[in-house]
């Protein structure tokens, strides 16, 4: 990405950086929101409500509020199965999952949580949604994650998945979200809890072992023989989180050659080096935050990592160190729609508007139909719970895809899976993830990309999401002709919340921040580097021009 690049970028953090845990968890006990302030209310953004105690944005009232409301809605909906829920190794997760146990003990919810306080991956609790649902159609069983994903140590996150197993669509969480927000305007009169120890020992709650679940039903994802009998040299890096301890029982299982780096968890991230912003994040893609395994690449064939709660995936290959996400959804697209013949012919390659378009060649070199998406992996869920996806992926390297049978696996990001499919692809092709995409690239192109950021107020990010092709203007781009302007995915027709403007060899799409007062430009050039900057400047020129004309 087009910014400055903190000085601390790549190194380990130091004590300053990090967070004060039990200052952060006293807070998330103590400090109550005020409902009356925008930034302190239940929002559920693309990957649930997210936010930090200290700033008062993710405390226990809202978890409690939030899980009250997510009590109703199954009640309203006749969810009745049980509710799989878990978190990841963030600071202020167990907490949050301790609030949410009172308030689901409160309501006699079947609730089913991990022995001893284990960390559960996003992928885990998908799964164990499908797999309890498999073949029914009455007491259907939904879920809870407790995570912020690879945000910072000092972050909280919440999200619900309904029985699809997915991230919850924006009919869900509105209704979750415009009911927790009241119930937090009446002082939580309304929320019904019992305390955690009773909670714990309550007749609803429940231990599921998510790791052996997850763990034996893996063979029918990825060719662990091939894997096996090859002999690759195999590195994980848990980057402390939830799936921390579910590496070595995939190694023992299914006989691999994988060596764990480290099996640390520290609420402070302490062993993390540091991001490109000078702040910790747990994010697998970034060059930044991935030192540590890039700089152990030439100890194995392939590594990877995942973040926080494992739903994405970073792979580090001894060939080219650490891939670009976009460049490894290629060959993983390439790679799946080859090596499972009984996918269905008609399932489709998903990917969103902001992913690089070297997967829309591989999807037309396949003979396979393209699905193209708005921003959130929400949008892939239906079709890969029905098997009209074999794939969805988005360019934060987020990912899933279906069982070799062609049936679904999860129906949200799957880091783990994503990240063993790098070792099935050099078992079975005799190279890694970075030489098969230098092969891909130099039959189908390859692209460059960034994204940049630029100020936007409220009423400038409010008119770019409602921006139309019409009041797009020009008719050329960084010298070639314009030949698409989109304000509706391809796939679904869904608003991307934004314009993309398509040329021959290039396009860029621009969609304000849901968080921040600015707007952002993702381009990609499948010309070079200079042809790609003149995408993002003239990219800025004609957002600029139809903001001023609207």
């Amino acid at each position: 990405m087009s910014a400055t690049i903190h000085p601390l970028a790549g190194k380990l953090a130091p004590a300053s950086l990090l967070v004060d845990v039990p200052k952060l968890q006293s807070a998330y006990a103590s400090l109550r929101p005020d409902p009356g302030v925008p930034t302190q209310r239940v929002a559920f953004g693309t990957s649930g409500h997210r936010g930090s105690s200290f700033d008062r944005s993710f405390n226990e009232w809202h978890v409690l509020a939030i899980t009250q409301a997510i009590c109703e809605y199954r009640k309203r909906k006749g969810i009745d199965g049980p509710l799989y829920i878990g978190f990841d190794t963030h600071a202020l997760s167990l907490p949050a999952f301790e609030s949410a146990l009172e308030v689901l003990a409160a309501q006699s919810v079947e609730t089913m949580i991990a022995r001893g306080d284990e960390f559960t991956p996003t992928p885990a609790i998908s799964h164990a949604i499908l797999t309890y649902n498999r073949g029914r159609t009455t007491g259907l069983a939904d879920g809870i994650v407790i995570t912020p994903s690879h945000n910072p140590p000092d972050s909280g996150g919440f999200k619900y998945n309904p029985p699809n197993g997915g991230p919850a669509d924006t009919d869900v969480t509105g209704w979750i979200q415009g009911r927790a927000n009241a119930l937090l305007e009446g002082g939580l009169k309304e929320v019904r809890r019992v305390p955690v120890e009773q909670a714990r020992r309550a007749a609803t709650t429940h231990w599921h072992d998510f790791i052996d679940a997850y763990v034996r039903d893996l063979v029918h994802v990825i060719d662990f023989d091939a894997i096996r009998v090859s002999g690759v040299h195999l590195g994980v890096d848990p980057l402390g989180g939830a799936g921390v301890h579910y590496w070595a029982p995939i190694a023992e299982r299914y006989k691999l050659d994988l060596t764990v780096v480290s099996e640390v968890v520290d609420p402070t991230f302490r062993f993390m080096t540091v991001d490109w912003d000078g702040k910790i994040r747990m994010d697998p893609s970034s060059s930044y935050a991935m030192q540590r395994l890039i700089d152990l690449r030439d100890r194995y064939d392939v590594a990877f990592a995942c973040d926080t709660d494992h739903d994405r995936h970073g792979i580090v290959t001894r060939s080219g160190g650490l891939l670009l996400p976009n460049h490894y959804l290629a060959v993983l697209v390439d790679h799946l729609f080859q090596q499972r013949p009984a996918w269905s012919a008609a399932a489709a390659v998903g990917k969103t508007v902001v992913s690089t378009a070297s997967i829309d060649r591989v999807a037309k070199r396949l003979g396979r139909q393209l699905y193209e998406v708005p921003v959130g992996f929400k949008w892939f869920v239906d079709g890969l719970f029905a098997g009209s996806l074999g794939f969805g992926g988005e360019e934060s390297a987020g990912a899933s895809f279906l069982r070799k049978d062609g049936s679904v696996w999860t129906t949200d990001k799957d880091g783990i899976a994503a990240a063993l499919m790098s070792a099935e692809m050099t078992a079975r092709h005799g190279r890694d993830p970075s030489e098969l995409y230098r092969r891909l690239a130099s039959e189908l192109g390859d692209p460059v990309a960034d994204r940049v950021e630029a100020p936007a107020d409220a009423v400038q990010k409010s008119k770019l999401a409602k921006l139309s092709p019409t009041q797009v203007k020009s008719t050329e781009l960084a010298g070639e002709k314009i030949e698409r302007v989109l304000d509706r995915a391809p796939g679904n027709g869904a608003a991307i919340g934004g314009i993309k403007v398509i040329s021959a060899s290039g396009w860029f799409a621009a969609r304000p921040s849901g968080t921040e007062d600015i707007y952002k430009i993702y381009a990609e050039s499948f010309q070079d580097k200079a042809h790609l900057e003149a995408l993002l400047h003239e990219a800025q020129q004609i957002v600029d021009v139809a903001l001023d004309a609207t």
